[in-house]
């Protein structure tokens, strides 16, 4: 019911025009009845089969109520398929003379999206919320659920869902490459390790409780699944270390994206190029990405400095890791992608540079800004969008 009620929210901005064309109909089908009358009753000889058309054969009160019956029928059928376009209103900054067509199919609409990522990439995926009927947000096994609640109820996001996992957090140890063992979550906070990288991850127990039944629905129903924005190895693999979320991934029908990351993260992506990410996603995940976003803006050399004294480098596009060029599905321009370990990728201008304010521990009341650069909200939602329609 849910779901009718929202489709027929969208002639909302009809229901005048709706309304005249309704008595317009109902007027013409009036005239069209008497002019029926007229020569039923003064013109001889009319063939028998109009005796039939005009149903003269049942009671007049029955004749009414099925030709009502009908056309109630038939005018509902003509709401619900009309109900199937998007109905904008005309913007008032447009002069009198001019025009705006505007032709959205929601049957092209991606209707349920799953965003598998952490607290960050959820934020900057809030501008996607209300261009879908249902984003639902399965968070970290490391992450208890009602944090993200909190979060929604502040930022007040339409059509977006939160959805655990597993019933309770899990801790996820991640072994790095010179063989330390350490909770994923906080190899951040020893910067000696900035160096290294996440050779394998592994769940602290064994005896590991079954997937919810909200995020088992969640990914069966999507239209796409989206990995990320996000820590690889800390917001997105995680969670396919429980078997049963791996396959019901593997299984779902959902395109399968990738957001790559801006930056690597120390300690964790070390020297990752865009073919390591999508490789990590092959061993953990058990999938290819479909499709695979990547940052193609260019960093300024001041803001690469930054980064790289925090051991921190740009995830770019390798040339030695291109395996083919491949024209976009649905592209009227020639505009190309290359496949990389199997799935196509795609640069795009996703970020943008701000301002951030940091202190430290030792003088919090001393501040200093630093330029860094963020995934950009507005332009990761219309990237995913226009990728969408075209598959």
């Amino acid at each position: 019911m849910k779901h009718i009620l929202n489709r027929l929210s969208a002639l909302r901005h009809l229901i005048p025009s709706l309304s005249l064309t309704f008595v317009g109909v109902v007027l013409l089908s009036l005239g069209v009845a008497y002019l029926f009358i007229h020569a039923y009753r003064t013109i001889e000889g009319l063939p028998e089969v109009v005796w039939w058309l005009t149903l003269q054969f049942l009671p007049r009160l029955w004749r009414g109520v099925l030709l009502m019956t009908v056309g109630l029928l038939v005018l509902a059928g003509g709401i619900w398929q009309l109900s199937g376009v998007v109905v904008i209103p005309r913007p008032s900054q447009l002069l009198a003379d001019q025009e705006l067509v505007l032709g959205y199919d929601q049957a092209q609409r991606p209707r349920r999206i799953v965003v598998i990522s952490g607290g960050a990439g959820m934020l900057v995926l809030s501008a996607l919320s209300d261009q879908v009927d249902r984003m639902t947000c399965i968070v970290p096994i490391t992450d208890p659920v009602e944090y993200y609640y909190r979060a929604s109820g502040l930022l007040n996001q339409p059509n977006v869902y939160y959805a655990a996992p597993t019933p309770m957090p899990l801790e996820v140890i991640a072994e790095l490459d010179d063989g330390t063992l350490i909770d994923v979550r906080h190899i951040h906070l020893q910067t000696e390790l900035a160096p290294r990288r996440v050779q394998r991850l592994h769940l602290n127990q064994t005896d590991l409780p079954p997937l919810t039944r909200v995020a088992v629905e969640a990914l069966r129903d999507a239209d796409a699944i989206v990995l990320g924005p996000g820590s690889l190895f800390e917001s997105i693999l995680p969670n396919f270390l429980l078997t049963e979320f791996a396959e019901a991934v593997q299984h779902s029908t959902a395109k399968k994206i990738f957001i790559c990351n801006l930056m690597t993260e120390p300690g964790r992506t070390t020297g990752f190029r865009v073919a390591d990410h999508i490789r990590a996603i092959k061993d953990y995940a058990g999938i290819t990405p479909d499709y695979v976003l990547v940052n193609a803006q260019r960093i300024d050399p001041e803001t690469t400095r930054i980064y790289a004294a925090a051991n921190q480098t740009p995830v770019y596009l390798d040339p030695g890791d291109y395996e083919e060029l491949t024209t976009l599905p649905g592209d009227t321009h020639g505009r190309r992608g290359v496949i990389i370990e199997g799935s196509m990728v795609i640069e795009a201008d996703l970020a943008a540079a701000v301002i951030q304010y940091t202190t430290s521990l030792d003088n919090p009341q001393q501040s200093r800004a630093v330029r860094v650069l963020r995934h950009d909200g507005q332009k990761l939602a219309a990237a995913l969008l226009e990728l969408l329609r075209r598959v």
